[in-house]
C-alpha cells in the first residue's frame, strides 16, 4: 500500500482589543487594520479554523525529499476556495454584462448594479477597498 506524507494545518485567532478616536465606524476600522502595535495580542484556541491539506508528497516522512502531490481542491481551506470559485463567478459575470436579451429599460435597471458588482469583485480580488464604501450603513 503506497504511503503519503500530508502537511494538514489550521488558523488560531490572534486578536486585540484596542480604542481608537475616530469620527465614523469606518474610520476606527480602518484604524484598527493600519495599526502595526501587537503586543497586547490574544490567542483565541478555542475558535480554531478548518483543519485543511497545505501539502502532499508520495512516501513516508517525505516533506521536501519529494516532489510535492496536488491536493484536491475539495481538501484545500475553505475560505481559499470560495475566493477561487468567486473568481471563476466574477469572470463569467464580467463576460456577460452586457446587453443580452433584455429589454432597454431592464438593461438599464440592471447595468449600474452589475458595474458595482464588477468593481466590487475586482476591488476585492486586487485586495483593494470596496469602490463604493459607505462610512455608514444606509438609513443611519
Amino acid at each position: 500500500m503506497p504511503k503519503f506524507t500530508v502537511e494538514s494545518t489550521y488558523h488560531l485567532p490572534v486578536y486585540r482589543q484596542r480604542t481608537y478616536d475616530a469620527a465614523t465606524p469606518a474610520e476606527a476600522c480602518r484604524q484598527a487594520i493600519e495599526d502595526d502595535d501587537w503586543s497586547a495580542e490574544k490567542f483565541d484556541c478555542e475558535m480554531a479554523g478548518e483543519t485543511y491539506v497545505t501539502g502532499i508528497w508520495s512516501g513516508a516522512d517525505a516533506v521536501y525529499r519529494a516532489d510535492s502531490v496536488a491536493v484536491p481542491s475539495q481538501f484545500h481551506e475553505m475560505v481559499q476556495r470560495k475566493a477561487g470559485h468567486f473568481q471563476e463567478l466574477f469572470d463569467q459575470l464580467a463576460y456577460v454584462a452586457q446587453p443580452m436579451g433584455l429589454s432597454r429599460t431592464d438593461f438599464e435597471r440592471w447595468l449600474p448594479t452589475a458595474i458595482a458588482a464588477v468593481e466590487k469583485a475586482k476591488a476585492i480580488i486586487e485586495e483593494r477597498r470596496d469602490p463604493y464604501e459607505q462610512t455608514e450603513p444606509p438609513g443611519s
